[in-house]
């Protein structure tokens, strides 16, 4: 990529489509930035939503699909192949590079009538095969329009507000699942129905969202860099050379081993909060529903607010949460799987990985790629995160099978990694424009 990097230097088309520069109005965020960010903070609410909806099911399809426990067509294979994991990866590695080619909103327009059209075939299975593909297409579907409904975020952002609308996106992958949750709690009497039930609400959640977004207009930053060209010089190959390739591997450094952990929170909690003899359905559903309801709280209230202060400060809130998350799953290591142990685990991990996880991984993720690599960067990271996911999700149900001490211990290492790489190698990007970040990196 070189010296074309500063050519993300743009003005727009309107003092509300772009970053106003020299930190004028650096915070200030307009109706529509809140409304674009929410609508496109919609993929997380769907991503989420879907994983969550899968794992609150897992035990129930299991038992009358008559599926395994372990092998190509048990839950791990299951777990391995949609929103959570493989799907997801393949989704994003196309779908963010596509976002760069062609244009965040050729992608953000049209996907998620693919997800509808998954959520509600796996809301009608009948047998496996229908099950295993809807939710490998889910998988894809929200992996092709996350990084590109972020990129959209992060371009229109103001620079000392990207963390907190980025952020808002966050809060939206937390109220998806919490929904989820307390539609699965209300109707667990009714058994599988009522997961059928939970995922036709995500079929009527993406149908909305698609139809609101065709309001939407294509990013003034991507407009303005295609515009120049910027296209025909954003070859892949820049990402894995010089400054690019550092920020490749130290965001999808943390983020592969973090993601282990919060992706297990996700979508493995009720699943092993029944089957190691905590609680029934019910109690597993509403223990998971309250971790993602402290997420709400400490991003709205923690991140939000304090992630565009100053560099020192999203340090801080690195480190705070890097630590609380290792001790939430050391806890396991410690005292029995019990509820009150799953408690304390849920408030420390749902605090923690709102300040080192997701929000702060999507809003760097923004700030360090040039624009017509940006989606195509952070495709790639959270696609390889994902397999990674996909991977581990297959061997979870096998683990988790001989207790709980073995995959908290897993975690823990996991987290550790994640820690340290994200606080010791942590870049200066706050309250910087896009073009300066790129102009300072690159020269």
């Amino acid at each position: 990529m070189g010296q074309s990097a500063p050519g993300d230097r743009t003005a727009g088309s309107s003092a509300e489509d772009v970053q106003v520069k020299d930190g004028v109005q650096a915070d200030r965020v307009s109706r529509r930035q809140w409304r674009w960010s929410a609508l496109a903070g919609m993929a997380s609410y769907l991503d989420a939503g879907s994983i969550v909806a899968i794992g609150s099911g897992l035990a129930l399809f299991q038992e009358h699909l008559h599926l395994a426990t372990s092998g190509f067509t048990g839950v791990g294979a299951l777990a391995a192949i949609g929103p959570n994991a493989i799907g997801a990866a393949i989704g994003s590695f196309i779908g963010g590079r596509l976002g760069d080619r062609l244009g965040r909103k050729r992608i953000y327009q049209y996907d998620l009538l693919v997800y509808a059209a998954a959520v509600l075939l796996i809301a009608l299975s009948v047998n496996s095969w229908m099950l295993f593909l809807g939710t490998f297409v889910v998988g894809v579907a929200v992996g092709a329009d996350v990084p590109t409904s972020l990129a959209l975020v992060g371009e229109f952002s103001p620079v000392r507000a990207r963390g907190k609308l980025l952020g808002l996106t966050q809060v939206a992958w937390n109220i998806g699942p919490m929904i989820v949750l307390l539609l699965a709690l209300a109707l667990s009497h009714l058994g599988l129905l009522g997961i059928r039930i939970v995922f036709l609400h995500l079929v009527a959640v993406a149908i909305v969202t698609w139809a609101m977004r065709r309001g939407m207009t294509e990013s003034a930053m991507w407009k303005a860099a295609a515009e120049r060209g910027a296209a025909n010089t954003a070859r892949v190959r820049a990402l894995f050379r010089g400054t690019h390739l550092k920020a490749l591997c130290w965001t999808g450094g943390f983020y592969v081993f973090q993601g282990l952990a919060a992706g297990t929170a996700g979508l493995f909690t009720p699943y092993m909060v029944k089957n190691l003899g905590a609680g029934d359905q019910t109690v597993s559903v509403a223990l998971s529903c309250a971790g993602f309801g402290i997420g709400i709280v400490a991003t709205v209230f923690v991140y939000m607010p304090l992630s565009d202060r100053d560099h020192h400060t999203r340090k801080q809130l690195w480190a705070a949460g890097a630590v609380m998350q290792i001790a939430a799953y050391a806890l396991f290591l410690i005292f029995p799987f019990t509820v009150p142990t799953i408690l304390l685990n849920t408030f420390l991990f749902g605090v923690g990985a709102s300040l080192a996880g997701d929000a702060f991984y999507k809003t760097v993720s923004q700030e360090l790629f040039p624009t017509m690599l940006r989606g195509t960067a952070q495709g790639f990271t959270f696609g390889v995160a994902r397999a990674c996911l996909g991977v581990w999700s297959y061997y979870v149900p096998h683990l988790a099978s001989a207790g709980i001490t073995s995959v908290a211990a897993l975690l823990c290492a996991f987290l550790l990694i994640s820690g340290c790489v994200g606080f010791f190698f942590m870049p200066n990007t706050v309250g910087k424009p896009l073009d300066r970040i790129q102009l300072e990196r690159t020269t």
